[in-house]
């Protein structure tokens, strides 16, 4: 598995392999916020309740940000958006170093979340225009890896390096100023990732859909044989001039089959809403069980991000002997039991072990169902279904923060967690369960019906797959 991976990452095109070190480093400062940013929020004196509201700040700005950024990135290329939001982000560390009012904190918290939420916006389109549909689903895995390992080193690094600054400084290990430590690295990984992405090409006149190849092949895929739908006849689409902004918006972001649409999207709603209850807030959960110190526990989140590493690079094999849907739908159900465990366990190594199974296999899946919706949606709607997903995520983490800030108000920790627990375990079987329901059977129909697609040289699988989808 490893060899195939290797030779995945030769195999990609130039931009995609730079993607992947705009990933390196721009992972690298987003672990650390997530990770650190509630604690640095709790040792200024912040109460839970606030840190609620503050979290809500930023999971608002995402939502605000996620259509416009799509639309814009149509206008202006996905270069350009990422570049924004890497500047953004980087702004908002160097402003977390000289500012401490909580208005302040609120505008920095938005400022990383729209900059951070732009970026996600656009990377999945941008992977899926820089790839060939056979090597999707391991560019997109080796993606998610290169996020889940890098966190897994940042969080170690980052919590050693606070430490060890702290004691040499002689400064509380626990204090704002350890934290401060970690937001100045944040502000350098941010540097770094702007200077990336000034590496890529310039998109702005390739059009939506530089290699989405099969795209001609729908059109014209019941009027001729399938041996013409290949790679070799359609090497790219033709480059599509961009509308504009306005024109954008007087279209009403039309989708070719607005069910299908919303049935990629709704899941993932239900789980953001599960998971904004509890997810931002895990590090005050553990830290307030437990009373971990800030090494020990950035040793933890670095735990179960190299676990997710593992697993998501185990997904795509899964994903070609299952199907796609099979394989999310797998992995994200066997993370359901290990919640109950990390909600409700008194024990701390089966907190911690729970903690890093139920993370690698619930976001292991991620990159399977991306690639899946953007081979399922037209080239076209690629950013704007990237967008309304990353919208409906912000949705949900804007209901569910102020519902834990509200929880921790009345309940108090023990009580709120307590529904915040039982609420995500029932949303992510719901969403789960609504996976298979709506696409499990189309696949499988889907991938019985690729041994009847031939060429001279054998079976079509990669692109086969792909006219198959687009004529569901």
């Amino acid at each position: 598995m490893l060899l195939r991976y290797l030779r995945s990452l030769t195999g990609f095109e130039r931009d995609a392999r730079l993607f992947l070190l705009v990933t390196l480093a721009s992972s690298a400062a987003v672990s650390l916020w997530w990770i650190d940013f509630n604690l640095y929020l709790g040792s200024l004196g912040i109460d839970p309740a606030l840190i609620g509201i503050i979290a809500m700040a930023g999971s608002a700005a995402s939502l605000l940000v996620a259509f416009p950024a799509s639309m814009l990135s149509d206008r202006v290329g996905r270069r350009a958006i990422l570049l924004g939001g890497a500047a953004l982000m980087t702004l908002a560390f160097v402003g977390l170093l000289a500012l401490t009012a909580v208005p302040a904190l609120m505008l920095m918290s938005a400022a990383f979340s729209a900059g951070n939420g732009s970026m996600q916006v656009v990377s999945q389109p941008f992977l899926a225009e820089h790839s060939r549909p056979e090597d999707r689903s391991e560019l997109f895995a080796v993606q998610f890896a290169i996020g889940s390992g890098t966190n897994a080193v940042a969080a170690l690094a980052g919590g050693f390096l606070a430490q060890q600054v702290a004691s040499v400084a002689g400064f509380d290990p626990q204090g704002p100023e350890a934290y401060r430590v970690l937001i100045a690295l944040m502000g350098c990984l941010g540097v770094l990732t702007v200077l990336l992405v000034t590496r890529l090409r310039d998109d702005r006149s390739a059009g939506p859909a530089i290699h989405a190849r099969l795209v001609p092949a729908v059109r014209t895929a019941r009027s001729v044989p399938a041996v013409q739908a290949t790679r070799s006849t359609f090497p790219t689409d033709q480059p599509t001039r961009r509308a504009s902004l306005a024109t954008a918006v007087r279209r009403g972001f039309h989708v070719s089959d607005p069910v299908d649409f919303a049935r990629l999207l709704l899941p993932g709603f239900l789980i953001a809403l599960g998971a904004g209850q509890v997810i931002p807030f895990l590090n005050v959960f553990v830290e307030g069980k437990f009373h971990l110190e800030l090494a020990s526990l950035n040793a933890l989140f670095a735990l179960t991000s190299l676990g997710t590493l593992v697993a998501t690079l185990i997904q795509p094999a899964l994903a070609r002997r299952w199907g796609k849907i099979a394989s999310v739908v797998i992995v994200q159900g066997m993370s359901i039991p290990f919640i109950v465990v990390l909600g409700f366990s008194p024990i701390f190594w089966t907190v911690a072990v729970a903690m890093a199974i139920r993370n690698s296999l619930m976001n292991a899946g991620n990159p399977i169902f991306g690639a899946f919706a953007m081979e399922r949606v037209r080239p076209e709607e690629r950013a704007v279904f990237s967008a309304a997903s990353s919208l409906l995520w912000s949705l949900g983490w804007v209901i569910a923060a102020p519902w834990y800030s509200l929880l921790q108000a009345t309940l108090g920790f023990t009580g709120g967690y307590t529904v915040n627990f039982l609420t995500i375990i029932a949303l992510y079987t719901v969403g789960t369960m609504l996976y298979w329901v709506w696409f499990g059977a189309a696949e499988r129909t889907r991938v019985r019906g690729h041994a009847g697609i031939r060429t001279p040289k054998g079976t079509v699988r990669g692109e086969a797959e792909r006219v198959d989808i687009d004529l569901r």
